[in-house]
């Protein structure tokens, strides 16, 4: 018998209040258990160890992100604002009440240098996904090389979400999107930087 969709839900947001500000190691399984209101009976009906349930949590994120840049994109006027638009996207995830003091996804890079596959794939795919929407909003610019700015500005992106843990999580991305546009300015007319 599968897990309820609402003893489902309560897990995920176990996992989405404990561990992604905690820790995956430093989080017992008890305390989410706890968190959630559920039995270890139901969270082992529906996932098969505690890293598959972060996996399923981290999926969960990945969509309610793809959401939030999504809708940030259709939102942009012209193709520079497109690409832009991750930043917007990230103050807005950042100001939601699922949001997080930073990138679930980065920090569970950080904290597992071997995880687990299904945790892999999960960081890999939220990875990939960057990435690739970058690059394909940078190919619809005069861009000399769309795949050089999409990674620039990934790292950007990375940087803007790094320095939330120095200051204060709902900052506005003003200076990561400056320099965004700065290297969006510059790759009309360099293949290198």
């Amino acid at each position: 018998m599968p897990v309820r969709k609402s003893s489902e839900e309560k897990l995920l947001d176990a996992v989405d209040d404990l561990v992604f500000s905690r820790g995956i190691e430093t989080t017992p399984v008890d305390a989410i258990l706890a968190r959630a209101g559920v039995s270890a009976a139901t969270l082992y009906r529906g996932y098969r160890s505690k890293e598959a349930l972060v996996a399923a949590s981290l999926e969960r994120r990945h969509e309610r992100w793809r959401e939030t840049w999504g809708s940030a994109i259709a939102a942009a006027a012209d193709g520079e604002g497109r690409l832009l638009a991750i930043f917007d996207a990230i103050d807005e995830f950042a100001a939601r009440p699922d949001g997080a003091r930073w990138c679930a996804f980065l920090g569970t890079a950080a904290e597992m240098s071997d995880p687990p596959a299904e945790i892999a794939e999960a960081v890999s795919r939220d990875t990939d996904y960057m990435r690739e929407t970058l690059r394909d909003l940078a190919a619809q610019l005069p861009c000399a090389d769309p795949d050089h700015l999409a990674e620039q500005i990934l790292v950007v992106v990375t940087g803007e979400l790094a320095m939330r843990l120095r200051d204060n999580p709902l900052r506005k991305s003003t200076l990561g999107r400056e320099v965004a546009t700065t290297l969006i300015a510059n790759a009309g007319t360099s293949t290198t930087n």
